[in-house]
């Protein structure tokens, strides 16, 4: 194993940061122009006490304002057998078309069907370099079992259950 500034090889730090495997989730929220969704795997557990959460946009994603600026909204942490949903979101940020998906409260858009879903109100954020960290407390909260979707190395890997 090779030791390495993150300043001198930028693709070797992101390949380092690889070797993690994150759950893949989409977050949702309410515009005027509709409902929109961003497909993130930046989602960590903050506290119980109060129930927080986090997740982290990146500045340069043409969706980064909706979801800075936004009051309120959803985590949804994929099933293993929802890949199409997570590639949907990838793509645009308007992929709710044939999705089972309801409004739920503060005009977010709530998917139903997934492993786990967090309602959340913006509780703070804090600037951190090329993303910006979102912490939501959780007002509901859903959950059923399954395995999730899985992501590492730049593709997406996946548990025996």
């Amino acid at each position: 194993m090779e030791s390495f500034a993150p300043s001198e090889d930028a693709r070797a730090f992101r390949n380092a940061l690889g070797a993690y495997a994150t759950g893949v989730t989409v977050v949702t929220t309410g515009t005027s122009e509709g409902p929109v969704g961003i497909t993130a795997n930046s989602f960590a557990s903050v506290s119980l006490d109060p129930p927080l959460v986090l997740w982290s946009p990146a500045k340069s994603s043409k969706r980064f304002n909706t979801f800075r600026n936004a009051s309120h909204f959803a985590i949804h942490v994929l099933d293993t057998h929802q890949r199409e949903i997570c590639d949907g979101f990838t793509r645009n940020k308007h992929a709710f078309d044939g999705l089972d998906w309801e409004e739920g409260a503060n005009n977010v858009p709530l998917i139903n069907g997934c492993l786990a879903r967090f309602e959340c109100s913006l509780s703070a954020a804090h600037d951190a370099g090329d993303h910006v960290i979102l912490v939501g407390q959780v007002s509901r909260v859903s959950y059923r079992e399954g395995l999730p979707l899985l992501f590492q190395a730049g593709r997406f890997v996946s548990l025996k259950g």
